[in-house]
């Protein structure tokens, strides 16, 4: 039956604030999830600006973690009381969704972005009629999130389900960089520009992997140093862009999670023969990067493009729990709580700097 939530709505000019909605009941193939915490994504925040074409109003959010409360009559791998974290939205039943990519379904925009159902439909409602869900499948600034089957992981029973959000999306997309995306081995030497979330993330996943050389590079002096306490062995606050005035050359891999074009560009300068570039930052509309195509052609180096950590999240997630346990991926030093009432100061908390990892409690 269709109940009343608590959600922060955000309408025309960004404007966001906690309302009273209806949220209705899971179709066949979705789960009702009451959730326990919500981390705060960079991408929340350009959503809230109009930058990517969100419909409004709109209940974004898309780093929650909860419980199951029910269930539709075509899933049978969940069930009421299941402990689960939520990730990205996908299909399926493309071609890259089949080849256990779903970071790269062939309709992740319009499950991620349009903020509905393939139908059209929306889950949440008010006196005023429709109010957009489905945020990267979820929309989780809510206290309750009506949720595709495909993109909720359970997780054990044991773990603590405050902390779990992020592994959805930021924590999933720095460490599947590094893991999947440039398949970091042993003894290998990368460099990662920025040292906010997602690459914190990439730090404690290339440190796992046995590389042996890992720059981190940052504006912000703390930042450089908690990127050393996670594994980096050198950090550098960032001085007029200039990389190789900190003596960084022959790198195995580059990591980019700024989106700053002289940076990156920089960085491919210093490739190593069949070196990689990752980019996964949300880039301002039409950002240039230069290259040398003779420097990129002659040494087998790559530039690639990296959404979601190149991650299945059914894989992944599971897969940096087990290391949370081993004390490898430590990310509670990553994570600032803030009560759910307070979300307006968490987001400016991530556009600040001030937070990493901002994580809201719903209850």
């Amino acid at each position: 039956m269709p109940r009343n939530i608590r959600a922060a709505v955000t309408r025309q000019g960004g404007r966001t604030g906690i309302e009273t909605v209806t949220i209705g009941d899971p179709q066949p193939d979705e789960v009702l999830v009451e959730l326990v915490a919500t981390g705060i994504c960079h991408t929340d925040i350009v959503m809230r600006d109009g930058l990517l074409p969100v419909p409004k109003p709109v209940v974004l959010g898309h780093e929650g973690a909860g419980r199951v409360l029910a269930i539709g009559s075509a899933v049978s791998d969940l069930h009421p009381g299941d402990p689960v974290v939520l990730s990205f939205a996908s299909c399926g039943r493309c071609r890259s969704c089949a080849d256990d990519q779903p970071a790269y379904c062939h309709d992740f925009f319009p499950s991620n972005f349009l903020a509905a159902r393939p139908d059209g439909t929306t889950a949440l409602s008010n006196a005023d009629g429709p109010v957009h869900s489905h945020v990267f499948g979820q929309s989780s600034f809510a206290t309750h999130a009506i949720v595709p089957a495909r993109n909720a992981v359970r997780v054990p029973d044991d773990v603590p389900l405050e902390l779990l959000g992020p592994l959805g999306c930021g924590f999933l997309t720095g460490a599947g960089a590094v893991w999947n995306a440039l398949s970091v081995r042993r003894g290998d030497s990368i460099a990662i520009l920025g040292a906010g979330a997602v690459g914190l993330a990439a730090i404690m996943a290339a440190r796992i992997s046995g590389a042996t050389r890992i720059v981190a590079v940052d504006r912000s002096h703390e930042r450089v140093c908690l990127a050393q306490e996670l594994g980096a062995t050198e950090a550098h606050v960032a001085n007029e862009n200039d990389l190789a005035g900190f003596g960084i050359t022959d790198l195995d891999h580059a990591l980019d999670t700024t989106g700053h074009a002289p940076l990156i560009e920089q960085a491919i300068a210093l490739l190593a023969p069949r070196g990689q570039m990752g980019l996964l930052a949300a880039f301002a509309p039409d950002t240039t990067i230069r290259f040398d195509g003779a420097h990129l052609m002659s040494a087998g180096r790559v530039v690639r493009g990296i959404v979601e950590g190149s991650s299945n999240p059914i894989e992944i997630i599971p897969k940096m729990l087990e290391h949370w346990r081993a004390g490898r991926f430590p990310i509670e030093k990553l994570i600032e709580f803030f009560p759910f009432d307070r979300i307006e100061e968490a987001i400016a908390a991530a556009e600040s700097g001030q937070a990493i990892k901002p994580v809201l409690r719903m209850q």
